[in-house]
Order: structure tokens, then C-alpha cells, then sequence
């Protein structure tokens, strides 16, 4: 068969998909990656894919632009004709959905997290239900990362039940991901990974931070993520003072979160809603205890007091008193809850798990296909 993967960034697919891509490549499939243009593009096609490059608006709802894109995918679809398009993000499940099936090619979307649309109650929110009610009613499959997010959608009737399934975000290799020896730093080292937005949590992170200060609590703050310049973005001058208030060490960005995870004694994501959050995922995989928000997406990577710790979305207060919890732990215990966090991985957020589910869709569309072509 042929693959269409689209996605909002070229580099989301090299980084989140390529287990995916790579299963499908094994199992003889032929994969062109479709989504804007940057420096991963080369490394998806040196790993097998071919590359379609479109324009895609990351920023926000624009009618003029994202109905150009709609074109501009209707016009790579109409030319490399792929048996199906699996489509991720808002923008691609939307307007991917509405240009394949104008050309009949069976689609399967994933919603991957729901973004800030449905985080606030606006223009902009209503807008997204109804392009996701009427587009959402031509996919073959519908994959949710967790099951909230799918009965949010049942709920609002944006989809039919019977076309979709749950799957654990987007897995995680625990191969590529595995445990070090224990070791604890000092001081105590946290590790956000997040894009720099304020729905991540980030200014809680920040106060929560002040406080522990005032407490005399010490321990080292990190933030690695990517400075984003949209309206809902961490200021830079905001990021800066707590630099210079000596709150938060940033690290940038990178492309391998390996080295950091393994340098932290505990990784915390306060996100305001998730799909499944990737680097909880890759956190536990490497054994080490998390501290989260007891939220959709986030909830489910942690079991709390076990493996990690959870705490109220956009509550300082509550998330100073876990983080000073954590630092407080025993060295037996925290290396306790990094072996079960890596037997939660072992057994809930395997790659193959997704791999399976996928290919098992992608039998089930070419048997379909085949049926269809033997009546005809």
C-alpha cells in the first residue's frame, strides 16, 4: 500500500512516527511523509520516505490560509494517489479528511491532543466542533490517546463510537529508552520538557519554584523546550526574569532528551490538558518517577505514590507541596518508583502496541479495498 502521513511539522514526524514509518517500510508499504518544510525533511527521506512539502498556518485559525491548504493537500492527494492518508494534528485530521475523501481515499486520524480550542469557550472553539463534526463523519478509524478524549468527542457527537479505538499516545521504543543505574543528584534536579506555551503549566512551574525558594528548599529547576513566538507563548522578557531571579535553568532545545532525562531525578510535565504526553512516556521508559497534573493525557502515564506523584492543574501551591515532596524522598524511593514507572511502560506504552493497531486498520482498509474492486 501507499502511505500518506500528514502532520503539522515535518520534524513531529521524524521525531514521534518513525517506529510507525519504519514498520510500515518493513512491511513492504511505501510511505511519502506530507507537512511544512524544515530541516527534518532530508532526514525523512534519507530513512525511506518520500516527501511532499506543503504550507500549513501553525498559529491559529486563518479562513484564507488553511483554506489554501486544503487546496494545496487536495492537489499533492489528486497527484500521488495514496491508498490512505493517516492524518494527525488538527488542521491535517480536518482539512487532510476533507480533501482525501473528496478524492475517495479512505483516511484514518488521530487525535493526538486537543489543543487549546478546547481548553477555552470561544469563536475559535465553536468554529473547530463544527469542522470536526462534519469531517470526523468519512474516516475509516478515529484513535484517541486516551480514553477522556474520546468520550469528549462521543459526548459532543463530533464522531461515531464505532469507528474509534484508544491507543497509548504514540508508544515509546524501550529500547531507545532504557533505564541507567540509580543515582541521585545534589541538589535535587527537575526536569521540565515542554514547549514553552502557557497551557504547559509553565508560569505555575515558575511560582511554584518562588515558593519553594521562600521555604528554603533547594533544588535545581530545569526547562528544555522549544521558545514558541505565537500569541500563546512564554514572553521572552517573562522567561528572562526568571533566569535572572535564578529560578529556572533553561537548556534550550535539542534532539535527543536522553541525556537530560538520565541527568534528572525526576521529570514534571504541569500541563493544562494532554494526549499523551511524549516525554512522560520517555521519562518513565527510563525509569525515573514523574510529577504531573491529575489531568486528561497526563494521569494516565502515572500511578500515584507509585510511580510518580500528582498534583492540581494550575495550582502553585499544590505543585510546590509535591515537588518538595519528591525532594524529600528516600533514595529507595525514588528508584522504586522509577522500576514502576518502566514496568508501567513495559506493559501499557509499547511502540508495537501502536504498530499493531495501525497495521491491523491498514489490513482491514486493503481487504476492504479488495472487495470493492472484485464487485466492481
Amino acid at each position: 500500500m501507499h502511505i500518506a502521513i500528514v502532520i503539522n511539522t515535518s520534524w513531529n514526524i521524524y521525531n514521534f512516527r518513525m517506529g510507525l514509518i519504519k514498520a510500515f517500510l518493513e512491511a513492504g508499504h511505501t510511505v511519502t511523509a506530507i507537512a511544512p518544510f524544515d530541516d527534518y525533511a532530508e532526514l525523512l527521506q534519507r530513512a525511506g520516505c518520500q516527501y511532499e512539502a506543503v504550507k500549513l498556518d501553525n498559529k491559529g485559525a486563518n479562513l484564507c490560509r488553511d483554506l489554501n491548504f486544503t487546496q494545496e493537500i487536495y492537489g499533492v492527494y489528486r497527484r500521488i494517489r495514496p491508498d490512505v492518508a493517516l492524518h494527525y494534528t488538527i488542521k491535517p485530521n480536518v482539512y487532510g479528511t476533507l480533501a482525501a475523501t473528496l478524492l475517495g481515499i479512505p483516511v484514518v486520524n488521530n487525535v493526538s491532543g486537543l489543543g487549546t480550542v478546547f481548553l477555552r469557550d470561544n469563536l475559535a472553539s465553536r468554529v473547530a466542533h463544527l469542522l470536526y463534526r462534519f469531517t470526523f463523519r468519512f474516516p475509516k478509524k478515529v484513535f484517541f490517546q486516551n480514553q477522556d478524549d474520546q468520550h469528549l468527542f462521543l459526548k459532543r457527537r463530533l464522531v461515531r463510537k464505532s469507528i474509534t479505538a484508544v491507543l497509548p499516545g504514540s508508544g515509546v521504543n524501550l529500547t531507545v529508552f532504557q533505564p541507567q543505574p540509580f543515582k541521585r543528584n545534589h541538589p535535587f534536579t527537575f526536569l521540565v520538557i515542554a514547549r514553552l506555551i502557557y497551557d504547559k503549566g509553565i508560569v505555575e512551574y515558575a511560582d511554584a519554584i518562588r515558593e519553594l525558594r521562600s521555604q528554603g528548599i533547594q533544588a535545581n529547576f530545569q526547562l528544555l523546550g522549544f521558545k514558541d513566538p505565537s500569541p500563546l507563548g512564554i514572553p521572552e522578557e517573562l522567561l528572562q526574569s526568571w533566569i535572572d531571579e535564578g529560578l529556572i535553568d533553561y537548556l534550550g532545545t535539542t534532539d535527543d532528551v536522553r541525556p537530560y532525562i538520565h541527568q534528572a531525578d525526576c521529570v514534571v510535565l504541569t500541563s493544562y490538558r494532554e494526549g499523551t504526553p511524549r516525554t512522560l512516556l520517555e521519562a518513565i521508559s527510563m525509569g525515573k518517577p514523574v510529577l504531573t497534573t491529575d489531568v486528561p493525557g497526563c494521569r494516565e502515564t502515572v500511578e500515584d505514590g507509585e510511580s510518580g506523584l500528582l498534583c492540581q492543574v494550575r495550582d502553585s501551591v499544590d505543585l510546590a507541596e509535591k515537588l518538595k515532596q519528591m525532594v524529600l524522598l528516600k533514595d529507595h524511593d525514588l528508584e522504586r518508583m522509577g522500576r514502576k514507572g518502566r514496568e508501567i511502560a513495559e506493559k501499557k506504552f509499547n511502540e508495537d502496541i501502536v504498530v499493531q493497531q495501525y497495521l491491523a486498520v491498514l489490513r482491514e482498509i486493503e481487504k476492504s479495498d479488495t472487495k470493492v474492486a472484485l464487485c466492481s
